[in-house]
């Protein structure tokens, strides 16, 4: 057994990254299960939740001050503190008669702590532990933010439910438990990390910086990337990154609403508890079997061999939702079976995504410029979404996931206007293993 003291890093790396990944779950998923039950129709849940992800859009903007101003660990408990408190006043404001405003507003907060918490995340990360236990520690640490995710969109989902079978007709109340809790234990991790997180001698602002030099340094960052490639190709690849995942972004929120909305509203009726296991578990497993097989596919034949089959495998399997709108299968064996086949699909052509934003990074200022990559692509997924609920409470669900399927030919379009060495990613003969 592996004896934990301060200075290990397995008494902090895992829960850290539970740490980062449980408010971004809760920000973007578990809050459209919330407000769907509180009554907010999809025009609303759309345009509001997607709003929730501006500071990850944005963060780069910021990052610098985190490295200007006090220590990583300090942003990283500050932050850690901040979401305790939102989680709290999430629940606090369900309760209350401007509860939308209350809970936006948290949510937002909450939106902005985990982002700046990510980047003290990974900074503190680099600075504590060597070039080799930073490549140990990868899979733990995503493994371990891929946990956090089936905790909120297993576990609190699924305790949502069984709370409302308890006190039924009381859905702002059920959801306020759930988020006292939530909060109770961001608080206890708080105080967890604020014991057992090591002080790395390199972690200390930077001495004899200013704001208006930090400024100034990421303006030149920023012309850094625009300037990696001529003006036309650099607008393709923009363009990739902001629509490859278009019908996604359009489908991501309504692909809930729909699993929970009942028969009447043109939903499948799935109970919270059927839901957190028909998406949240078997769903899961597909995106994370999907993301595996797609990496080891790049790895060994290179990004350029396996484009065109990943397009196909992000965009063609959103056919089982048409399928499910017009059959409306009660079997719910059958509908997670249709949800593996769907989120395998995204798991494994998110990864041509993935691969291509590390293309565009490679050179100087690549741990920026991939931030950089990261947030134009959030901003993809957020402004369809925001619209996405408008349009399917314009047409309704079946119309809406016919028109879904022809948005896949903007993800087709954007891939051919884009270039990538056909050595990229593969391994090439007489390299390590």
């Amino acid at each position: 057994m592996i004896r934990i003291t301060k200075k290990n890093p397995w008494s902090w790396v895992p829960t850290l990254y539970f740490a980062e990944g449980l408010p971004n779950v809760l920000v973007m998923a578990v809050a459209v299960v919330m407000y769907m039950q509180l009554g907010m129709t999809d025009t609303e849940i759309g345009l509001y939740t997607s709003w929730l992800g501006l500071p990850w859009v944005v963060k780069p903007l910021w990052s610098p001050f985190v490295d200007l101003y006090k220590t990583k660990r300090w942003w990283l408990l500050a932050m850690q503190l901040l979401i305790g408190s939102s989680l709290a006043g999430v629940a606090f404001t369900l309760n209350a008669s401007f509860w939308f405003q209350g809970t936006m507003f948290c949510f937002f907060l909450m939106a902005f702590s985990s982002a700046t918490h990510d980047i003290a995340a990974d900074g503190y990360y680099m600075l504590e532990l060597s070039a080799h236990q930073q490549a140990w520690f990868v899979g733990i640490r995503n493994t371990f933010y891929r946990i956090a995710v089936i905790f909120g969109n297993v576990v609190l989902v699924y305790l949502a439910g069984q709370l409302q079978l308890v006190f039924r007709d009381r859905t702002a109340f059920t959801w306020s438990l759930v988020f006292y809790g939530a909060a109770g234990l961001f608080i206890a991790l708080w105080l967890y990390h604020a014991f057992v997180m090591p002080r790395p001698a390199d972690d200390s602002p930077r001495q004899g910086l200013t704001a208006r030099q930090t400024w100034r340094g990421v303006l030149d960052m920023l012309a850094s990337f625009f300037s990696k490639m001529p003006a036309r190709p650099m607008l393709f690849a923009i363009v990739f990154l902001l629509l490859y995942r278009f019908p996604e972004a359009m489908l991501t929120k309504m692909s809930t609403t729909f699993l929970l909305r009942p028969g009447s509203e043109g939903g499948l009726g799935l109970s919270p508890q059927e839901f957190s296991l028909a998406y949240g578990t078997v769903g899961l497993i597909g995106l994370l079997g999907g993301g595996i097989v797609g990496g080891w596919l790049a790895s060994r034949d290179g990004l350029k061999r396996w484009l065109w089959p990943m397009v196909c495998a992000i965009t063609l399997p959103d056919l089982v939702y048409v399928y499910m709108s017009y059959a409306m299968p009660a079997d719910l064996i059958l509908i997670s079976s249709l949800l593996f086949i769907e989120q395998f699909g995204y798991g494994l052509g998110f990864t041509a995504l993935t691969l291509y934003m590390l293309y565009l990074a490679q050179g100087e200022f690549k741990t920026s410029h991939y931030a950089i990559c990261t947030g134009i692509s959030y901003l993809g997924l957020m402004l369809p979404g925001m619209v996405s609920g408008w349009l399917k409470d314009a047409v309704g669900y079946r119309q809406f996931f016919i028109i879904v399927m022809a948005f896949c030919v903007v993800t087709f379009v954007v891939t051919a206007l884009i270039k990538i060495d056909p050595t990229f990613g593969r391994k090439e003969p007489g390299t390590e293993k």
